[in-house]
């Protein structure tokens, strides 16, 4: 449903009518001016020629930097999703399974599905704060599972691994020799302290992208970190299939890890400012939901709530959510993405609690 209600709204976009669109995670903040001019800067260069298919060796070794590893074990990639289907189409075969914690985003279930993995959803709670049961865990883990994808901070409830939770994950996996695959994308904007896969072990995989810290959403960049005997194979990939990033986005991927600090941290103020506003709606609301520990969505619950007919009666009255059951079975809860500007935001909140009256 994620993409039928984006698709919906689009359309009645298109016709004239103004959509608030809290259903997509899209930064409304523009790319930061120094970026762009970057990119142009290399374009006018005329880096805009075939390159190396594992990224270029500079911004390797700017990220291999960022995290303590050798360049050789980072991949720069088109996207976060392209990287998580690569390293899927390589890893599942036919028959095994993968274990995912729900609520999900949804690519990770319809990449598994396109490369014939079995999915095990490992289903969390509101009423426990969203935690992942580790006994839970266990009992889904057989000789079959080959992979536990982790999205930390989640998608879609915002929701940080603690560090305790993440160490016994980890444990679990390396004793039952499954590979984790950690999807950090919201890290560096996260309100709380993250603790990376990589400060437990260099075992598993990041997948990390420049889409939201920075508002690069549509520049398609992002990149994994893994051993170099997979890195080699998904080169291989990128060989046959798309070539290479181009340079000169690139160079502006390089030009915002100068600026990471600066430009996360403002981001993440940004998002702080416009959770604390919902936060106070949906309280007053008497809406049940966990505070968020990250940017930029909230994943309420409502009590024998249709979900998927609240987010198309709300597509009436000019405001797009997602329904839960786009990241699960979670029909009585919502996503909201808090990705438009802040004088929308209050207005549309207040449509989606009086529309729950």
């Amino acid at each position: 449903m994620l993409y039928e209600i984006n698709e919906k709204a689009l359309e009645l976009e298109s016709r004239g009518k103004k959509i608030i669109k809290l259903n997509v995670g899209d930064p409304d903040q523009s790319t930061p001016h120094e970026i762009i001019e970057t990119a142009y800067e290399a374009m006018k260069r005329g880096e805009t020629k075939y390159s190396f298919a594992a990224g270029e060796p500079w911004l390797r070794e700017d990220l291999a930097n960022i995290h303590c590893v050798s360049p050789e074990n980072v991949v720069i990639m088109p996207g976060s999703k392209w990287a998580i289907f690569l390293i899927m189409y390589l890893l599942m075969k036919n028959g095994e399974n993968v274990v995912i914690p729900s609520p999900h985003w949804t690519s990770y279930e319809l990449i598994a599905k396109s490369v014939g993995a079995e999915i095990r959803f490992l289903r969390t709670e509101i009423d426990s704060n969203w935690q992942i049961d580790t006994e839970k865990l266990e009992e889904l883990i057989d000789k079959r599972t080959r992979l536990l994808i982790l999205n930390n901070p989640n998608n879609p409830t915002s929701k940080v691994v603690d560090k305790k939770a993440l160490e016994k994950i980890v444990e679990i996996a390396d004793a039952r020799g499954i590979t984790i695959l950690s999807d950090e994308v919201y890290a560096n904007i996260s309100f709380v302290k993250v603790e990376s896969i990589l400060g437990l072990s260099h075992k598993h995989i990041l997948i990390n992208s420049f889409s939201k810290t920075f508002g690069m959403t549509g520049w398609r960049i992002g990149y994994t970190i893994v051993q170099k005997g997979l890195a080699d194979r998904l080169v291989k990939l990128q060989q046959i299939t798309l070539t290479n990033v181009p340079v000169f986005i690139q160079r502006a991927a390089s030009k915002a890890l100068e600026n990471m600090n600066e430009l996360a941290n403002k981001m993440r103020e940004d998002y702080k400012r416009r959770a604390d506003l919902a936060s106070k709606i949906f309280s007053a609301a008497r809406l049940k939901f966990t505070e968020p520990e990250a940017p930029f969505y909230f994943f309420p619950k409502c009590i024998n709530l249709d979900s998927e007919k609240l987010a198309l009666d709300l597509l009436d009255k000019g405001v797009a959510i997602t329904p839960g059951t786009a990241f699960g079975q979670y029909r009585e809860h919502f996503r909201i993405a808090l990705t438009v500007p802040d004088e929308e935001i209050k207005p549309a909140l207040n449509i989606i609690c009086e529309a729950l009256e």
